[in-house]
């Protein structure tokens, strides 16, 4: 058991405690937690992330709801302790199913699960990495010049993730903080994060990681918690500029505002997670304008994401502002591969070398 997971069981056992010292005294048992939506968003100067302001919502056991949330919340947090105790871990899949045995207190849906994990997160201050539930597989990689040193079941090991693996690439643990993930060492100037497996292979088979000298990180759409964790520890920690290569589309305008800013469920944590630093050089409206690049017409959904977006704080300066009206008059968006239609090279050749360029990375 490491300091973060013991501290981690004993803010579990403090909201346990509690609850039944308010039933022990007569009282109803009541959890204040962060309201956690977009409007109690706000932005941190101090950490240049967005983050819970200081709305707040009082969950209480007066109703037949409100009990159960109490009930869930006292079983959760002695499963959790006793997975940290056991040295175990479990998938949050994993919870949702064993909570079948807690009678009363089971979960009718996994989104109640793990709506649960992250308010203990909000209470405690933790992550739930801390409290051994992990995702179900990420599907994450790494692949560049960086050599990390991680848990393998014989101890720790080093693996470079350029010549100790294949063109896949370094597999992503669910947990990278320090006590069992390190970097090593590093041999790059940047780090770019790839929405697309094909456009991350494409650019490991042109060579581009050695050319531009970086390492690419495939997000695998919408990126995990582990896979912002280790970008920012990569920037923040070995001083690496990252850059956010995606889609031109509402959805992926979203991507790397998670990992630039952070997301509304995990704002609690954004200080984690967030890398405000991180640049935008995915496909753009004025890219499908600037490169004549192949489109498919914005559908009902596309349209109504990207006004919620003009609404939405992570999107707030000219530069959005701008790129998101122009997307909208237009009508259109444009995939990653769209810049084959120059060519299989033209991305690692031209585009990128114009966008680092611009940049002041190339």
């Amino acid at each position: 058991m490491n300091k973060r997971q013991k501290e981690a069981m004993e803010k579990l056992t403090g909201i346990a405690a509690s609850i039944y010292s308010d039933l022990d005294s007569g009282e109803i048992p009541t959890m204040i937690l962060p309201l956690r939506n977009k409007r109690n968003i706000e932005f941190d100067p101090m950490s240049q992330v967005w983050k819970y302001g200081s709305l707040r919502t009082t969950r209480t056991a007066k109703t037949t709801q409100g009990a159960t949330t109490m009930l869930r919340t006292a079983y959760t947090t002695e499963f959790i302790n006793e997975m940290i105790r056991e040295e175990k871990s479990s998938t949050l899949r994993e919870m949702y199913y064993i909570s079948e045995g807690w009678n009363n207190a089971r979960f009718h849906t996994q989104d109640e699960s793990n709506l649960l994990a992250e308010d203990l997160e909000t209470m405690t201050h933790g992550m739930r990495e801390d409290f051994k539930l992990r995702p179900e597989e990420s599907g994450a990689h790494v692949y560049g010049n960086i050599t990390f040193r991680t848990q393998t079941k014989k101890g720790m090991k080093d693996i470079n993730a350029m010549d100790d693996v294949s063109e896949q690439g370094f597999a992503v643990p669910y947990s990278v903080e320090n006590e069992t993930f390190q970097i090593k060492s590093q041999d790059v100037r940047f780090v770019m994060a790839l929405e697309t497996g094909g456009m991350y292979a494409r650019l490991i088979e042109n060579g581009f990681p050695d050319q531009a000298r970086c390492a690419l990180i495939h997000l695998s759409g919408q990126p995990a918690r582990s896979t912002r964790r280790l970008i920012k520890r990569l920037n923040e920690e070995n001083g690496l500029p990252v850059v956010v290569f995606t889609d031109g589309d509402p959805w992926s305008f979203r991507i790397f505002a998670s990992i630039a800013y952070g997301a509304i469920k995990t704002a609690h944590i954004s200080d984690y997670l967030a890398t405000p630093t991180a640049q935008f050089i995915g496909i753009t409206a004025s890219d499908i304008l600037n490169y004549n690049l192949p489109t498919d017409d914005l559908s009902d959904k596309d349209v109504g994401a990207l006004h919620a977006e003009l609404s939405d704080p992570r999107f707030s300066d000219e530069f959005w502002d701008s790129e998101i009206h122009a997307m909208l008059e237009m009508g259109k968006k444009a995939e990653q591969q769209a810049l084959a239609k120059y060519g299989l090279d033209y991305v690692t050749d031209t585009y990128l070398p114009d966008k680092l360029t611009q940049l002041g990375m190339m």
